[in-house]
């Protein structure tokens, strides 16, 4: 008689260990899920209190980052340029911006001497190159580490028109 309440309850054990560990990993597995949506909508706001470039660059496309201020007037001409192309270019480029009067950390691992100031990044994560042609109708600074030389950023300093900032993203391959 044991016998055969073992052969039943063995299996049943075995049935609720395997079903509960299922069960774990897949809770598991959504919570994650939800976390990357997070992750992934935060990446894709328009408005940031700092710049995780490595995050940023996980997702392989171009970015244009804006370190400006809510109450610069340039920045507030030009937020709306912002927003929109935030939006027509979800998940083809990365548009963020920055109020570095509100969040000044957020800026100082980038080239920002007065606002508003663009850093951009092509999608691989290194820093745009302009065109011959976009160079002629957009100026650029660049700037490269002291020691090695390397191209380290590419800012554009002041404002950019909605057809300057597509012709930028054009230009990157968007």
């Amino acid at each position: 008689m044991n016998k055969k309440i073992l052969q039943i309850v063995v299996p049943i054990t075995m049935l609720g260990i395997v079903g509960g560990i299922w069960f774990s990993q897949k809770q598991a597995d959504e919570i994650l899920l939800e976390q990357q949506i997070v992750y992934e909508t935060e990446d894709f706001n328009l408005h940031a209190t700092n710049i995780d470039l490595e995050q940023l660059k996980a997702h392989k496309l171009p970015m244009i980052i804006d370190f400006g201020a809510d109450e610069c007037i340039p920045c507030k001409q030009m937020a709306p340029v912002l927003e929109k192309v935030n939006a027509d270019m979800h998940e083809k480029a990365i548009v963020k911006f920055v109020d570095v009067w509100k969040h000044p950390s957020a800026a100082k691992d980038y080239p920002v001497q007065v606002i508003p100031t663009q850093v951009i990044f092509n999608s691989d994560g290194t820093p745009y190159v302009p065109s011959e042609e976009v160079a002629q109708i957009i100026h650029f600074d660049n700037y490269a580490n002291r020691e090695t030389k390397e191209h380290m950023y590419t800012v554009h300093v002041g404002g950019l028109t909605e057809e300057q900032m597509l012709i930028i993203l054009s230009d990157m391959g968007v």
